[in-house]
C-alpha cells in the first residue's frame, strides 16, 4: 500500500502523539521513585545520548550554519524545550492537574496564532472550525464533563508558569518550521535535547534535595525502565516525529496533533488498570472528528514537497 508524503506525516503525528500521551501515567509511575527535575534531566541527557550515538555511526555531517543561525537555533531549543518543562513542572507545584492539562491543550490555538500574526494573516475558517471542535473534546476528557473544574479555575502563580511552558512550547513548534530549512532534523533534535538537559540540569544544581544521580540508582528495576522509556520514545522517537510533522504539513497543521495527547494519555492509563467512562469515550470520539474532517479537505491542497 502506497501512502502520500503527507498521510505519511498524520501517521507518525499520531504516533508522536501517543509516545508523549503515554508518558504522563508511565511519568507519574516514575514520579514515585525520582523528583521531577530528575525525570526531565534523565529524559533529556538519555535523548541527548542516544542521538550523539547514532549521529557517530552514520557519521553525520556537522551543519554549516552562520554564528547567526547557531544562535537562533540553540535559542529556540533552549526556550521551547527547556521552557516548556521547566513551566509545566514548576507550575504543577502550585495548581492542579485539571488546570495545567487544559493550558497545555490551548498549545495548537497558540501556534495558530503566533504563525497568523507572524504571516499577518487570518486563520483559514476550517483551521477555526478544527480548533474549536477538538478543543471541545480535550475538555470533555480532562474534566470529565464537570463543568465545575473550569468555573472554579482561579489564575495562580502555577496557571501562569504553564502557560508560559505552553507558549515556549508553541513557538518553538512554529519557530522550527524555518529552522528545518536549513538544518537536518537529527542534529537539530540533538541540539534541542542537549539544550534542555543543559536548561534542566541548572535546574537541578541549584535545587534542594534533587540529586539526578543517586535517585536514579536507587530506583526499582521498573522504575528505570520507566525513565529509559520516556527518554527513548518519549523524547527521541517523539520529537523526531514531530520535527518531521511540522517539515511535511507546517506548524499550524501539525500543532492540532497535540489535541491527541491527553487522549492517548487516558487510553494508555486505561491500560494500566485505570477506568475509563463514556464521556470520555464520547471526548475521544470529538477531537478525532474536529481532527479529521476539516484536514481531508485542507490537506489535499498542501502540495507535496519537491524531491
Amino acid at each position: 500500500m502506497n501512502f502520500s508524503a503527507n498521510t505519511k506525516a498524520i501517521l507518525l503525528l499520531l504516533l508522536c502523539a501517543f509516545f508523549w500521551g503515554s508518558c504522563f501515567p508511565i511519568g507519574k509511575h516514575a514520579l514515585n521513585q525520582v523528583h521531577a527535575l530528575t525525570l526531565v534531566f534523565w529524559r533529556f541527557s538519555i535523548a541527548a545520548i542516544c542521538l550523539a550515538i547514532y549521529l557517530k555511526i552514520i557519521n553525520s555531517a556537522k551543519p554549516s550554519l552562520t554564528f547567526n543561525q547557531w544562535a537562533w537555533v540553540i535559542i529556540v531549543s533552549a526556550v521551547g524545550v527547556g521552557g516548556l518543562n521547566l513551566g509545566l513542572f514548576t507550575g504543577l507545584e502550585h495548581t492542579s492537574a485539571a488546570n495545567g492539562s487544559l493550558i497545555m491543550a490551548l498549545s495548537p490555538l497558540a501556534t495558530s496564532l503566533i504563525s497568523s500574526v507572524a504571516k499577518r494573516s487570518m486563520p483559514t475558517a476550517a483551521q477555526c472550525f478544527s480548533l474549536i471542535v477538538s478543543l471541545s473534546g480535550v475538555l470533555l476528557v480532562i474534566t470529565n464533563g464537570d463543568l465545575a473544574v473550569l468555573l472554579n479555575m482561579q489564575i495562580n502563580a502555577g496557571d501562569k508558569m504553564i502557560f508560559l511552558g505552553m507558549l515556549a512550547w508553541s513557538s518553538y513548534t512554529y519557530f522550527s518550521q524555518g529552522i528545518n530549512q536549513y538544518m537536518p532534523v537529527l542534529p537539530y533534535t540533538f541540539v534541542s535535547m542537549l539544550s534542555g538537559a543543559t536548561i534542566i540540569g541548572l535546574m537541578c544544581l541549584v535545587t534542594a534535595n534533587v540529586h539526578p544521580l543517586s535517585e536514579l540508582s536507587n530506583s526499582s528495576m521498573v522504575g528505570i525502565i520507566d525513565v529509559i522509556y520516556i527518554g527513548l520514545f518519549g523524547t527521541v522517537a517523539g520529537y523526531l516525529l514531530w520535527l518531521n510533522g511540522i517539515r511535511q504539513l507546517g506548524s499550524a497543521n501539525a500543532s492540532l496533533f497535540f489535541n491527541f495527547v491527553p487522549v492517548f494519555a487516558m487510553l494508555t492509563a486505561f491500560l494500566m488498570g485505570q477506568p475509563i467512562t463514556e464521556l470520555q469515550l464520547i471526548g475521544i470520539i470529538v477531537v478525532i472528528i474536529g481532527l479529521l474532517l476539516p484536514r481531508l479537505v485542507t490537506l489535499k491542497r498542501i502540495p507535496e514537497p519537491c524531491k
